[in-house]
This record gives C-alpha cells, structure tokens and sequence, in this order.
C-alpha cells in the first residue's frame, strides 16, 4: 500500500472512529446497568415499568440504557444470544435515525431488536421492514421470544392473509413485514369504503433492513393497486410483427447508453406506410408512436432469460438487481403488452390503476425510520441527500480476514468462460466451497452446463427455481458445494462455514473458507461488495475474484478498451490480460453510472414527486369523508366516496399518459417537466368540481324514490372493482425512455 492509500485509511479511520463516539458513551451507559443479577420477575417488571414511562411521555432517550440492557439480558435468556458491543452500538445509531453500515454475519437482525423494542414502547407501533416475506416470517419468530418475554407482541405480515389478520398483526407491537407489502396495504386502505376495513394505524417508527436495495435500487419502484375493467383488444400483434419487420441501424437505432431505442426517417416512412396514419408525429398519433416505440424497445433491447422469463405460461419479469423473478411486476402497462405480444402471449394486465405510490413516498409517510445494510458507504450521499439519513459505519466484531483479489479480465466470453471452468474445477477438487455469482439466468444457465460437462456438480441458483432460494444458499458453505447464483440470491440469508456443523467448519476454514466469484462487474460497486461481503462473516477466513470480458455489455457501452495499448486491440487471447491497466478505469465506469443512475432517479422525482403531493391532498379530502359520521348519511358518504376513487383513477390514467408521451414536447422546444407538471396541475384542479356534480347527480336519483332500498349501486354505475389486484411498476423503462432526451 503507497503513502498516499495509507494516509488515507488513516484518515476515514479517524473519521469512523469521530462519528462513533456517541455511541460508544451510549454503550458504556448500557453496559453499566447491572441487570444480569435480577430474576425474570424484576426484569419484566422494570420492562412494564419502562412502558408506563415511555406512555407518560418521559424521552426514549433517558430510557435507552436501561431498556437496551433489559433487552440483551432477555436475548441472553431466551435465546443464548448476548448483543456484542458492535451490536449495541448498532442499535443506539438506529434508534437515533442513522443508517448503519454493518458487514455481512455481523448479527444485524438481533441489534434492531434493541432500538425496535425501545420505541415500541410508546405503543404507536413499530414495522420492520424486511427483504422478503421469507426473512419478515424468519426474523418474527426467531426474535419473537425477546419481545413477548419483555410484554411486548410480536408479529408478521405474509401473502395470503385476510384482512382481520393483516389487522391484527399491525396491531402488534412490533411488525416484521416487507416494504412492498406495508405499501401495498397502504393502497388497500386508501380506497376502503368503511373504517373497518382498513389494516394500518398511524405511522409511527420504520427500521429498514437491506436498506440499500430498499431506499435505493427499488425506491423509485412504483406500487400499484389495480381493479378490473373491460377487457379491450389491443394492436399488440400487429406492432410487434412491424418492429421485426424493421433493420436496427437502418430503421431505428440506440442512444450510446443503449437506454432506449428511436426512429430513423427510413423507419417512420416505413411505419407509416404499414399503419396507414398519417404523420407519426401529429399529436393524435401520440398514442400509436408510443405503442410502436414499445414494440421496437420489447424486440431490440429486452431478452427473454435476462430481462425476464416465461415460467408456467406467464412473462415474469426479472430484477435487475438481484437476478430473481420480481414476484407481481409488471412494466407500464404499453411496454408490458408489447413484451406479451413479441412472446405470443395473450396480455393479461389490463386492469385500471386504482391507487399508487413508490417506496420512497411511502417511506416518507414514517416520522422516524432508520436503516441498516452491509452495503451503505458507496451511496452515502444519495442517502443523505434524498432521505437525510447519515450513514455511520459499525466496526465488525472480529477483524475482516477475507482475501479479495485483483480481478481477472479476458478480451472475449469464450475465454472467460474456460477460465472460470477450470478455476472453479480446481479449486473443488479440494472440497473448498464455491458461490458463483451470474449476471443472469442465461449465464448461469450456460455455466451450469459447462459445469456438467466438466464433471463439477452445482446447485443452481436463478429466476426458475427461486422458492428454494434459502435452502440453497445457506448450505452453499459446505465442504465441496458449488453454488452457482444470479446476483445477490438469498440476500439476508447467512452462509456460515460447513453449513453450520463445527466440525465441517473447521475443515472449511483450513481450506481458506468460502470461495465467492464474480462473473461480471457490477453497475453498482455496491452490488459487487455485497456479493464478496458473503465471504468472511464474523472474522471467518474467505476469498473473492472477480472475472470481467471486455465483451461485457457495461464495459463495451463506455469503450473499456480503448484503454488497452494498441498491440492488444482486436485480439483475442485465453489468458487473462494486465489488471493493472483497467483497474482505475473500471472503478471509473461504476462511479459514472452510479452517478447516471441518481440522475435519473433525481430526474423522475421531478414526476413523480408532483404526483406524490396530490394524492396526499386527495387522501386527506378522502379521508375527512370516510371518517365523517356526523354531517352526512351513509349513502351520501358511499357514493362521494366512489366519485372520488373514479376520479383519482381517472386522474392517474390521464397522468400515465402525459408521462408517456410528454417527450415529444422536447421535439417542440419545450421543456418536458415543465409541461408535464402544469398540465397535471390543472387536471387536478378540475377534480373537486366534478367529484361535486357527480355525488350531487348521484343523490338527486336517489332522492327521486327511484332506488329502493336497500341502494342498488349497481343500476346507479357505482359497483365497486369486483376484483382488485397489485403489483409492481418496473420503471428502468421510463428512466432510459427520460435518459435519453437529456431530462
């Protein structure tokens, strides 16, 4: 290590070690409550003691050590689990709304229980929010006795349950729940037509788990409750046999970035010949434009076992982030429809939006929220810019032994794909454990097969078999196993040497501890230390390499190899090329596009944030009615009640289609955020007249006796969605399409 490279390890260090400092004088408090000698009986009475306290409104503050002490004595008791000082000092940052940065292993899950236990206290609630159900449901019940030994109730929220349940488990004092599913509750309860029938209370205090993923890689993810509607059909086919029919580079062609795709001359010609419109660019075309760009975007820059998968007759799509199949996700509805009809299918996601919101806004909603992840460093200033959430980085409880090698990197696929055979052939004739991760299901797929044909069996890892995702990964430490993954598979789940058996342990570690490869490099560098974070837990003995082709689609979208000398150029080689002539300039690209990406998401809160404000201004309308009992009679309460959901629908339908289509105003000279915003503002001040007319329409028929009673809503056009469902927007879509007229 140079002067330069250590002085600057010396000076985070100092910085580290600056911003714990309070936390440090909180854990000596801690630590000074002497509770280890008191019987349960006087433990669970200072508990109830500190919930009288904590209801009487004496600050959570003057209460922390002694309610952190009671927790790591109950965990002690109930568990065996005693909190390490890091986890102490874990749980004071959270609770003081810091997002904390703890490695992989380091026992994340049982110092939330300490900040989560401490504000539960004021009996408003407390959600955790998880990654997937599967850890929502691990984590309640595996900490679950802590907080029912101390009197404080516990529980989980899953797919499938009914609303009494769902009620009663945001009843508890602490919720273990993921965040899609507290948001999609959330736009259950916005559209509720009685008290009754909401689940949530109030917001009070959120801890996010994996908060990188969730504040960041899916923030911007709209959520999305649906109803349905008359089904219509679509020109989907027709478009998408004209995309195929035109010549990428002579029709149409990409921006640099490959972000979105666009029409030559030649290809509005030839598409306006095919459908017979007239010019494309008139304004009563927007519609068809917007259709045929998707079409275009769904043949050229969307691959099936990359992008998504057809499992079971049905296109699912596949997390960018993960490598996984995002459960109930769709595209915007234009580009969902035209992926279905390139794939033959029948598009079966019509469904009228009924309400909306992203991750982010729901965030906002909680007065208080912390976080927590392995990953928070690389992305410290976005989170501090869009969330005001400081990242304090928690020292590991043992120091971090694990090897990280320089990377491997090849000129082409096919030598990379020999190179990775035979390391990982090598390295498991050892019996040394191996966890691949796989830029897609293809790839893993493809290294599966070379694996096979190799003699090397492995447990595949991808979008097809994710159900048994936590099986999988947690026994990918044992001896002799080779797990080949897509990304970040079984995040959450932790890989301990030999599968947990201590004497396979042993034998693991001696052999240098688990083995992570990388196939690729990441877009994010986050994402690539989440991946080698795997390696190493707890002081553990671990290793990562990363391999990376110069044929890789991030290397070739920023010209990588125009950094190799001119001997190298054009040449194809099976053994790996200098590292050092790269290294900087990868490191270069990930800073590049992380900073893109934030743009991005800057740029769409340009839309969205508009949007967001509205619907909390509807929402407050909506809910003075719905709890209004006094001044107005049920029937008057119902129906205002559906002309206010139908005209937010109608609101949001007219939203998406501004949004579709407001980047041909830059073809105008006019700058496209601008127009979008004021023409949803007057839209949306258009809205209280016309919810008024109807109700009034509404109770004048009523009032005529021509409606019995009890009311037949149906005959009076006020049926309810006789069924709704929800999902997910994958916006990556808007984002290259807003990309790529410079938003």
């Amino acid at each position: 290590m140079n002067f330069a490279a250590k002085l600057m390890q010396k000076v985070k260090s100092r910085f580290v070690q600056h911003k714990l400092k309070p936390f440090q004088d909180i854990a000596q408090a801690v630590h000074s409550e002497q509770v280890e000698s008191w019987d349960d009986e006087r433990l669970q009475e200072e508990s109830r003691s500190l919930k009288k306290k904590a209801q009487a409104g004496t600050p959570l503050s003057d209460m922390l050590p002694l309610a952190f002490a009671i927790v790591g004595e109950a965990a002690r008791r109930t568990l065996g689990l005693k909190p390490f000082e890091v986890q102490v000092l874990a749980g004071a940052a959270l609770h003081e709304g810091y997002l904390v940065e703890m490695r992989t292993g380091e026992g994340k899950t049982l110092a939330a229980v300490m900040p989560a236990y401490l504000n539960a206290l004021q009996g408003k609630g407390v959600h955790v929010l998880t990654f997937n159900d599967y850890l929502a449901g691990r984590d309640a019940e595996w900490m679950g006795p802590v907080y029912r030994y101390l009197g404080l109730t516990v529980a989980s929220v899953k797919e499938g349950m009914t609303t009494e349940e769902r009620q009663q488990a945001y009843a508890a004092d602490v919720t273990y729940v993921t965040a899609k599913q507290a948001g999609f509750d959330y736009l259950r309860d916005t559209i509720a037509i009685e008290v009754s029938d909401i689940v949530h209370r109030p917001f009070h205090y959120a801890i996010v788990d994996e908060a990188d993923s969730l504040l960041i890689d899916e923030a911007r993810v709209p959520l999305v409750i649906a109803g349905e509607v008359a089904s219509s059909s679509g020109d989907g086919g027709k478009m998408a046999q004209l995309a195929r029919e035109l010549t990428q580079g002579e029709d149409y062609d990409f921006d640099d970035n490959k972000r979105n795709v666009f029409l030559t001359e030649s290809g509005v010609e030839k598409a306006e010949k095919v459908l017979q419109s007239g010019n494309l660019y008139e304004s009563h075309n927007a519609h068809l434009l917007t259709t045929l760009n998707c079409a275009i975007h769904a043949e050229s820059l969307l691959k099936r076992d990359v992008d998504y998968v057809i499992r079971d007759g049905k296109l699912e799509l596949i997390d960018p982030f993960t490598g996984r199949v995002a459960e109930n996700r769709h595209w915007p509805d234009g580009l969902q429809a035209a992926v279905e009809a390139k794939e033959g299918m029948i598009s079966n996601t019509a469904g009228k939006i009924l309400g909306t919101i992203t991750l982010q806004h729901l965030l906002s909603l909680y007065p208080k929220i912390s976080g927590m992840t392995a990953t928070a460093q690389d992305s410290a200033d976005e989170f501090e810019e869009t969330y005001n959430l400081q990242v304090v980085e928690i020292p590991p409880n043992r120091p971090n032994i694990r090897l990280d090698y320089p990377s491997r990197i090849f000129t082409h696929k096919e030598a990379r794909l020999k190179a990775l055979v035979c390391e990982i052939a090598e390295v498991h004739a050892t019996k040394r454990p191996i966890l691949i991760g796989t830029s897609s299901v293809e790839e893993s797929d493809q290294l599966a097969e070379a694996l096979g044909k190799a003699g090397v069996a492995c447990h595949v890892l991808n979008a097809k078999n994710d159900e048994k995702e936590a099986e999988i990964v947690s026994r990918a430490g044992e001896l002799g196993a080779v797990t080949v993954s897509t990304n970040m598979a079984g995040r959450g789940v932790d890989i301990r040497l030999g599968g947990g058996d201590p004497d396979q342990a042993g034998k693991v570690a001696e052999l240098g501890g688990l083995y992570v490869i990388g196939t690729h490099m990441n877009e994010s560098a986050r994402i690539d230390n989440q991946l080698r974070g795997r390696a190493g837990r707890q002081g553990d003995p671990g290793s990562s390499r990363f391999y990376v082709c110069l044929e890789d689609e991030l290397i070739e979208r920023f010209g990588i190899e125009k950094a190799l000398p001119a001997a190298y150029r054009n040449r194809k080689q099976d053994e790996p090329l200098e590292e050092g002539i790269f290294s900087k300039k990868m490191d270069h690209i990930q800073r590049v596009v992380m900073g893109q990406n934030f743009e991005i998401r800057k740029t769409l809160n340009k839309y969205s944030d508009m949007v967001e404000e509205q619907r909390r201004i509807h929402q407050e309308r909506r809910n003075e009615v719905l709890y209004n009992e006094d001044s107005i009679s049920s029937a008057e309460r119902r129906a205002m009640l559906f002309h206010m959901d139908k005209a937010w629908a109608d609101h949001l339908a007219y939203v998406s289609y501004i949004r579709e289509s407001i980047h041909l105003e830059s073809l105008a000279n006019r700058n496209p955020a601008d127009e979008f915003h004021h023409r949803i503002i007057h839209a949306f001040e258009q809205l209280p007249d016309k919810i008024e007319k109807d109700t009034a329409a509404t109770m004048s028929k009523l009032k005529s006796g021509a409606y019995g009673d009890p009311i037949d809503w149906d005959k009076l056009g006020l049926k309810s969605p006789s069924r709704t469902w929800t999902y997910l927007i994958q916006d990556q879509f808007m984002e290259k399409k807003q990309n790529i007229f410079g938003l």
